[in-house]
């Protein structure tokens, strides 16, 4: 072996030198990136939206911005007490409430998670497969499977009526359930403004009302609201039940 052999052997071989992206293709890749984790986030995760009216006031007010979580309906149903968001399950969205057609660039930030939705209604659940929910008792409170729930921790005091479960005509004279298997019955907080389950009842001396249009199906909800993230001054988390509804008991199989 010669000199300059030996030197050659003992000398580290150069790597071939990565050839980097121009600026333009990097910051390309990124941005899909970032849209791909946006999706994924939002089908499957976590998805913004924004209270479209006053009816879950106090807690939610109108316009503020929310992140809702999709991950504790994975395996199971809504429960009673769940601060959800769902489609409209047709003709609850009132119609000044429907978003208009945006411009193309809200529209795709919107569709891939990244600007919050509308079309969309926001209500707590009150019932669940098998409850009956009365309203109401002596001291107008709401009764489900014969249990009075005491709601004085989210509902809006409202001194102009007698319960906690007005609906149009009947006021404080009214029976829902039992809630079929696969749906809810929900309401909002502001419950003198809020079209709801209850508003969706068929009255007694209505003879071309749909009975069941109250009940709202599970794979129409998208998720629990969890947080409250704009405006700044009132982030935080979500207004629950607590123990609201600890007591009631299972409804009818």
């Amino acid at each position: 072996m010669t000199t300059d052999d030996a030197t050659a052997s003992t000398e580290p071989r150069r790597r071939p030198e990565r050839r980097h992206l121009p600026l333009w293709q990097e910051s390309l890749v990124l941005l899909v990136v970032a849209v791909v984790l946006a999706v994924v986030l939002k089908t499957f995760f976590v998805q913004a939206f924004y209270i479209p009216s006053e009816s879950m006031e106090p807690g939610l007010v109108k316009d503020d911005r929310i992140l809702v979580q999709k991950v504790s309906h994975w395996r199971g149903s809504p429960q009673r007490g769940d601060v959800v968001v769902f489609e409209d399950p047709g003709g609850w969205l009132p119609t000044d409430e429907v978003p208009g057609p945006g411009n193309p660039v809200t529209e795709v930030l919107t569709r891939v998670g990244l600007m919050p939705s509308g079309g969309h209604l926001v209500k707590r659940v009150i019932g669940v497969a098998g409850d009956t929910i009365v309203c109401c008792d002596d001291n107008g409170d709401l009764q489900v499977n014969g249990v009075a729930i005491d709601e004085s921790g989210y509902v809006r005091d409202d001194p102009d009526s007698p319960c906690n479960g007005p609906m149009p005509a009947s006021k404080c004279n009214w029976t829902a359930g039992p809630v079929p298997v696969g749906h809810v019955f929900v309401m909002g907080d502001n419950r003198a403004n809020s079209a709801d389950s209850s508003q969706k009842l068929c009255l007694p001396d209505v003879t071309d009302c749909v009975p069941g249009r109250e009940f709202v199906p599970d794979d129409l909800v998208v998720g629990k609201v969890f947080a409250l993230v704009w405006p700044l001054s009132r982030f935080g988390g979500v207004t629950g039940a607590g123990s609201t509804f600890d007591e009631v008991p299972a409804g009818t199989s």
